[in-house]
């Protein structure tokens, strides 16, 4: 019997490639995003592979999360792996100039839409004995930078409550993973430079940065331990990045 698979912010960068490998893998999927066009597009592409079902969803939004949810067709209702990539940085200013609209977005989705879609899959996985949660979190969580004020620690919390809820889990069978990348090369620059493609192409100028495919290749090989082992965590980062998110070589040689 099929597993199955809910990808939060399926539309793009990690969450995409993890649709492609879950589904490459022999998962029914759940594809979940804002983008209506891409969710439809990716379902185009993996219906040839496993079972589909997209939900557009923005995980923001604490009632329709839960209903949708709750609302999930039968034939995909037992989820065995949630992964929660949806999430964003915005802006690169001092916290002293920083716009506030842009910290309550990432507030909102980062640390908020993460909890609101794991408290309403984790109970089925507890009745049933059985799971796994993968957040994906970054090394911002663990390293300080210049700029990285609101979005550095919207991804600390989620390394600790990554930590907290596997405490809260002891003995169900459900297991909890904290994914964290360093420099990757997605639409995430651009997202955080609002839309200023130039600006974005420059952070990963000269470097040989992680893809997609390599975060969602670490996603996989979390989930498919045996059960009595949990991956607590991954920190990845290219071999061109050091201890820190500014410590880089930029040469092109890794």
């Amino acid at each position: 019997m099929k597993k199955t698979a809910l990808i939060t912010g399926a539309t793009a960068g990690f969450g995409e490639a993890c649709a492609r490998l879950f589904a490459a893998n022999d998962y029914k999927v759940i594809l979940t995003g804002r983008r209506e066009e891409n969710l439809k597009r990716l379902k185009n592409e993996l219906d040839n592979i496993t079972d589909v079902l997209t939900i557009t969803m923005d995980v923001r939004l604490k009632d329709k999360v839960f209903s949708q949810i709750e609302n999930i067709h039968e034939e995909f209702r037992n989820i065995d792996v949630l992964v929660n990539n949806a999430g964003l940085a915005l802006g690169l200013g001092p916290a002293h100039e920083a716009d506030i609209e842009d910290w309550d977005q990432m507030v909102d989705t980062n640390i908020k839409g993460l909890m609101y879609v794991t408290r309403a899959i984790l109970p089925g996985m507890v009745e049933r004995g059985k799971g796994h949660i993968v957040n994906i979190g970054s090394i911002a969580g663990s390293y300080p930078y210049p700029g990285g004020n609101t979005y550095g620690a919207s991804k600390a919390f989620v390394k600790q409550f990554s930590r907290n809820i596997k405490s809260d889990l002891l003995g169900t069978g459900v297991n909890v993973t904290n994914i964290e990348p360093g420099l990757s090369h997605t639409e995430f620059s651009e997202v955080r430079f609002h839309g200023n493609k130039a600006k974005a192409d420059s952070i990963y100028k000269d470097t040989l940065p992680l893809v997609a495919v390599d975060i969602a290749e670490a996603v996989l090989w979390s989930v498919m331990r045996p059960a009595h082992v949990n991956i607590s965590s991954i920190e990845i980062m290219p071999t061109c990045q050091a201890w820190g998110p500014f410590t880089i070589n930029k040469t092109n040689k890794g």
